[in-house]
């Protein structure tokens, strides 16, 4: 026996002994016999749960203030478990994954509401009920675009059926994807039922990320076939890795630790609703596209792959196993809530296609009728200014120069610039002041000018690349911000494998090398590195990297000129603290767009500021 509908009535009358006793045993009392009583304590603890652990997560993550109290309705009750003729379901008058116009949902024959939503039994697709019991599903149907034409939106409905008649307990509004989101409001505004301002109000910012977000690649879902454990329904769209969690205060205990994390339960019931606020996805071994896992796995973006019936999902020994093979906690598995696969192992993501998302085209076109502000991008690579102009993006408002040094082929040469860089730029200023350079300096000035020259090509073509994707727009750039040991190794590490090395004694070579290193981090140290040696400080104490900034923009913007882009480029100066800090830069910069404009025999017009961002006494 899997479920209480298969109870005749003397095995019931004994399952409802054996729950007497445990009321008895852990309350102390009898279970009390007076309806009125009954109600008292259910009413009252209603109220109660809206102080429950899984109430107040629900109310910090959706932002719902917790002084509003909840409210208790009474209603008399008719009963779904009377027979093969009595049933009860959930159901909405739309695909809330998709956003088809098409009842979609679930019902369960001799069985009552909290059967379908607990995901004890898998019921039966709505569209079952059209043969089961044609005349209920007609009436059932009207009665859904009738409550969805008066309520203008898509309804979520619960419904009871009483020895063959239908009753409905329930609407409200549904909640639905992201994709669905979109594509309702577009389709309910075609269809004359709500104006185009009401549907901008009805798709949340949070929906455009998710439509934006990666997808598993076809090509790497092709190789991981023999990877492929089961396929449950597809209650949620969208992709997700991370590792298997069997109990919501664990997924939590990881998520906190930075690790991605899949809760994996039988069925989820809302005492799990806090372990699903930091999963990247929910698995269920039972349950269907009403469950509660997946009804929470849509209001929250979560892709959801719900009553994959093939898992043995083992609590106690935090681990699951699908025929052969086994899932321990921990061990890494990919859902895609989309087609309802479970893998072992992570899949390769690629980024969606912005030209197939043309309900959110639609959308986005009406959006840009009615607004006032322009937006511009983040993008510090040419690839993601090419995004951002496709999402329709009006220029990039930071370009971050630092992030290209971090690359990983660019990252020696940094480093190698940084070792070098307060000795060359000593030298240089003896230089100039008609002293007489040792070897050492001339060495120094010669690796530093070496490294500067690399990294003025790469960031010229990154430049180029920027400009390109935005033509005719602006392109802010942001010139070296952090402190130059964030670019050098942690030196707690380096003083382990320097301290390793010198008890070995191996390896003279290495240790010289990493003892420079040492020395170079530990002089670059700072009680407050935000105020120190920094943005424009740095740019003005080592003002070559200044120069060879400037000019690889302002060279990138005369080339893609020369090929007849439009360039806009607009310098920043970081964490500017006085005026005169600005001038100085503003002297360097200008100094270096004339040299550019000779050099190419073409001057492109640019503007330079900085952000205000460091407060003064």
């Amino acid at each position: 026996v899997e479920a209480d509908s298969e109870l005749d009535a003397d095995a019931l009358h004994e399952v409802a002994e054996a729950f007497l006793t445990v009321v008895r045993s852990h309350a102390g009392r009898e279970f009390p016999t007076d309806p009125l009583e009954q109600l008292d304590l259910a009413v009252k603890a209603v109220f109660a749960s809206w102080y429950g652990r899984r109430a107040h997560d629900y109310r910090e993550y959706n932002k719902i203030p917790h002084d509003l109290g909840t409210a208790v309705n009474v209603v008399a009750m008719v009963f779904g478990n009377l027979g093969e003729d009595s049933g009860t379901g959930v159901a909405f008058t739309r695909n809330p994954n998709t956003g088809e116009k098409a009842l979609y949902g679930e019902y369960l024959t001799n069985a009552q509401g909290e059967d379908v939503v607990a995901g004890i039994r898998t019921p039966s697709p709505i569209a079952a009920l059209r043969d089961e019991m044609p005349q209920v599903y007609d009436e059932f149907q009207r009665i859904g675009e009738r409550l969805e034409a008066h309520y203008r939106d898509v309804q979520d409905l619960e419904f009871t059926i009483e020895r063959g008649r239908l009753y409905m307990l329930q609407t409200r509004s549904a909640k639905r994807t992201a994709p669905a989101a979109v594509r309702i409001a577009v389709e309910m505004v075609n269809e004359g039922i709500i104006t185009r301002d009401e549907a901008l109000q009805r798709v949340e910012p949070g929906h455009v990320v998710q439509l934006l977000l990666p997808r598993f690649d076809d090509a790497a879902r092709s190789e991981a076939a023999e990877r492929r454990l089961c396929t449950g329904l597809n209650a949620s769209p969208g992709a997700a890795t991370g590792r298997a969690m069997f109990d919501p205060d664990r997924a939590v205990e990881a998520a906190k630790a930075g690790d991605p994390v899949i809760l994996v339960r039988i069925e989820t019931s809302p005492d799990d609703v806090h372990g699903m606020l930091v999963a990247k996805g929910v698995l269920t071994a039972r349950g269907g596209a009403t469950s509660h896992a997946a009804v929470v796995a849509r209001s929250l973006g979560l892709p959801c792959v719900a009553g994959a019936e093939a898992l043995d999902i083992d609590y106690e020994a935090r681990s699951m196993r699908v025929g052969s093979t086994a899932v321990a906690e921990g061990d890494t598995i990919s859902i895609d809530g989309t087609t309802g696969e479970l893998y072992t192992g992570a899949l390769a993501t690629i980024d969606p296609n912005f030209d197939e998302e043309r309900d959110l085209a639609t959308l986005l076109a009406w959006a840009d009728e009615v607004r006032r502000l322009q937006v511009w991008a983040n993008a510090d690579y040419p690839r993601d200014a090419e995004r951002a102009r496709s999402y329709g993006a009006q220029g990039i408002g930071l370009c971050r120069t630092e992030h290209m040094f971090f690359e990983e082929s660019r990252l020696p040469t940094v480093r190698q610039m940084i070792l070098v860089a307060s000795d060359a730029t000593a030298a240089k200023a003896r230089r100039d002041a008609g002293e007489t350079l040792s070897g050492d300096d001339e060495e120094a000035i010669a690796t530093f000018d070496a490294a500067l020259a690399a990294l003025e090509q790469t960031q010229t073509d990154d430049f180029a690349g920027h400009f390109r994707a935005m033509d005719g727009l602006p392109v802010v750039i942001r010139l070296i911000d952090p402190p130059l040991h964030e670019f050098l190794p942690s030196h707690d590490e380096l003083l382990v494998e320097v301290t390793l090395l010198r008890e070995r004694g191996t390896d003279e070579v290495r240790l010289a090398e990493l003892e420079e290193t040492l020395a170079a981090v530990e002089s670059m140290r700072e009680q407050n590195p935000m105020l120190g040696m920094r943005g424009v400080r740095l740019g003005l104490m080592i003002p070559d990297i200044v120069r060879m900034q400037t000019r690889a923009i302002l060279t990138a913007a005369a080339q893609v000129a020369a090929e007849g882009v439009t360039p806009l480029p607009e310098i920043m100066i970081p964490l500017v603290g006085h005026a005169n800090e600005l001038r100085e830069t503003r002297t360097i910069l200008e100094a270096e767009a004339r040299a550019v404009a000779e050099a190419s025999g073409q001057s492109v017009a640019y503007k330079f500021g900085t952000m205000i961002e460091v407060p003064r006494g």
